[in-house]
């Protein structure tokens, strides 16, 4: 198999991309540009694409299509970035990957941390030489109840996690877990929106996930309720969340993702507009953390995705069981 690979970082992935295409038998070519419709010749005479979260449009996978690409195969967990079932209706396959879940959940956990001991005021207080209380009182996370929304592999760790601060702890999927029992109780969604000190998401984008914390759910929870994101973006209606912590509803939110991010994050920015009034709203507030997409980003997860996107489209091509085809 012909594997070519976009968006290559040479000082974190390449030495994964080597060692492991050299394990599979796969040969592969590289650039450093995010794909775009000017940049897809590049792939000519290859059998699958890699690629990270840069939307890839219907145009660009007619383009691919044309060039005789066969896969398009994302290192990321999500693959709402790609337009795939079209890209399905043309023969084309789709595949994402699993990676460690302690990266994110370990991040999670961070979050809630900071963002129920008032962090970022600290320290941007701190900057300032304001050494003084007044502002800086905080809960502790084991009196809080804690919600976890999505109870998959990176869900699960989390409420493991959490379990170990002595916190209550609601939990709400479709499918539920029991390998969870006595850890956490589930509970419909609406529920865990009422009881909840603070609620972590960890559910996929999807048409039934799009914007399920909008003003009708925040207006459910608690005040000051805490809410943090390192899931997907679409998850929470920006402009609902903007007027509940100018209300004061919400207490804190810590964000590892934000709507539209796209062409924003893992790019160098300094000096520009954003194009994201919302994002610069959100970075603008003392009880809100913005950072950007970094939860994922360890060594063994980065090792995961490398691996993990080589074998999704390794198995399409040859007609293998694949774990990791989008269906």
């Amino acid at each position: 198999m012909r594997l070519f690979v976009y968006s290559m970082r040479d000082f974190d992935e390449k030495p994964f991309f080597d060692t492991f295409c050299k394990k599979y038998g796969v040969e592969y070519g590289y650039t450093a540009e995010t794909p775009c419709l000017e940049n897809t010749d590049l792939a000519a005479g290859y059998d699958a694409v890699d690629i990270i979260t840069t939307v890839i449009s219907r145009e660009m996978i007619d383009r691919f299509y044309a060039l005789g690409v066969k896969c398009i195969s994302t290192r990321t967990i999500g693959y709402d970035h790609i337009d795939w079932k079209y890209a399905k209706s043309l023969g084309m396959g789709v595949t994402n990957v699993t990676y460690s879940p302690a990266s994110v959940a370990d991040y999670t956990i961070m979050m809630i941390l900071m963002g129920l001991r008032k962090m970022k005021h600290i320290m941007m207080r701190g900057d300032v030489q304001d050494f003084t209380l007044r502002g800086k009182l905080a809960r502790e996370l084991p009196s809080c109840t804690v919600g976890v929304v999505g109870t998959g592999r990176i869900g699960e760790t989390v409420i493991r996690n959490l379990s170990g601060f002595g916190c209550r702890i609601l939990a709400y999927d479709m499918y539920q877990k029991d390998s969870l029992k006595g850890l956490c109780e589930y509970v419909e969604r609406e529920r865990l929106f009422e009881e909840s000190d603070i609620i972590t998401l960890h559910a996929p984008a999807t048409e039934e996930s799009y914007h399920m914390i909008d003003g009708a759910a925040l207006k459910r929870m608690k005040p000051g309720v805490g809410i943090v994101n390192c899931a997907r973006g679409a998850l929470i209606d920006s402009d609902a969340l903007i007027e509940a912590i100018e209300s004061q509803k919400v207490g804190f939110a810590c964000l590892d993702v934000v709507e539209h991010e796209s062409g924003l994050y893992y790019f160098d920015r300094m000096g520009e507009p954003l194009g994201n009034p919302r994002l610069a709203i959100l970075r603008s507030y003392a009880n809100v953390i913005v950072t950007s997409h970094m939860a994922f980003y360890t060594d063994e997860a980065v090792a995961n995705m490398a691996e993990n996107s080589i074998l999704g489209a390794k198995k399409y091509i040859e007609g293998a069981e694949n774990p990791f085809a989008v269906v």
